[in-house]
């Protein structure tokens, strides 16, 4: 009996050790990925607004670097943002819709050289998107020579480029969801005289939502903090996304700008974060269901 207790009591006592060590490398974990966030914000309300005097728990704290970064006329922080979240939505909507047709065509339809296509789009995405920059933007130059509002310094232009950057890899996550749903349905469908296209818009389309959002919320993520594609094709201060009008702060004096631009950094994080909390459970349904299919 004495044995059976001392074993039951060393088991236990793993037990606990175990639970433990697994708490304090959560903790850890949890410090470890909210530190940089907690200096932000303590830097955004430091009123002395220099990194070299930059403190956890900031004397005096305020929040004169929103005000100022709100109210100046010389960094029109709003204006950028309003221009972040416009390209963003916009090249997020159409990445979407596009896709979604492009998928759906490539998963239903048989047709020669489909699955040459196919690979050829994959392919596509495998060499860097650092090696095509000056080849974008001799393109893009040539063809605001033809269509402006396409061309050098336009939104319109930058979402082209942003659409073409994310076909590839979108295609190939989307259809292979599409592949998942029962072509049954299709077919009962067209047996009840619905056509490909209403066969596609009232069947398909409601059972594919979450790899929807998967797709709208990761396009708008990466075009949102973008700023290689805009530095190049954007000219004008006014034209400037989030990403490419912040960095002005780290070009000049950046540790006497670091409080204002703190607060930029946190006021722009807010888009992602609200975008985040409503769409997060299509974004753990979408990754976790749509098994790619040859």
């Amino acid at each position: 009996m004495s044995e059976t207790n001392s074993f039951l009591g060393s088991a236990r006592r793993q037990r606990q050790l175990k639970r433990a060590i697994q708490m304090t490398i959560a903790v850890l974990a949890i410090i470890y990925a909210l530190f940089p966030i907690v200096w932000l914000v303590s830097a955004s309300i430091d009123p002395r607004n220099s990194l070299n005097q930059q403190q956890l728990i900031p004397p005096n704290a305020s929040f004169e670097n929103y005000r100022t970064l709100l109210t100046s006329e010389l960094h029109p922080f709003k204006r950028w943002m309003w221009n972040s979240i416009k390209v963003s939505t916009i090249a997020s909507v159409l990445s979407v819709f596009i896709t979604a047709i492009s998928a759906y065509a490539f998963s239903r339809f048989r047709f020669t050289g489909r699955r040459s296509l196919l690979m050829t789009v994959f392919l596509v995405q495998v060499f860097p998107t650092m090696l095509t920059f000056v080849a974008i933007f001799l393109i893009v130059q040539e063809i605001g020579k033809i269509v402006p509002w396409l061309g050098l310094n336009t939104h319109a232009g930058l979402i082209l480029i942003y659409l073409g950057g994310v076909m590839g890899i979108n295609v190939w996550l989307m259809k292979g969801f599409f592949d998942t749903v029962p072509k049954d349905l299709d077919e009962s469908a067209m047996m009840d005289g619905a056509s490909q296209w209403q066969t596609f818009y009232y069947v398909i389309l409601p059972l594919v939502r979450p790899i929807m959002a998967v797709i709208a919320i990761l396009t708008f993520i990466g075009t949102y903090g973008d700023f290689l594609l805009p530095q190049i094709i954007l000219q004008d201060k006014e034209q400037y996304t989030l990403a490419v009008g912040l960095i002005i702060f780290a070009r000049q004096q950046f540790s006497q700008n670091w409080g204002t631009f703190a607060a930029g950094s946190l006021m722009g994080a807010v888009p992602i974060v609200i975008i985040y909390l409503f769409v997060q459970d299509y974004i753990v349904s979408g990754l976790t269901q749509g098994s790619v299919k040859g």
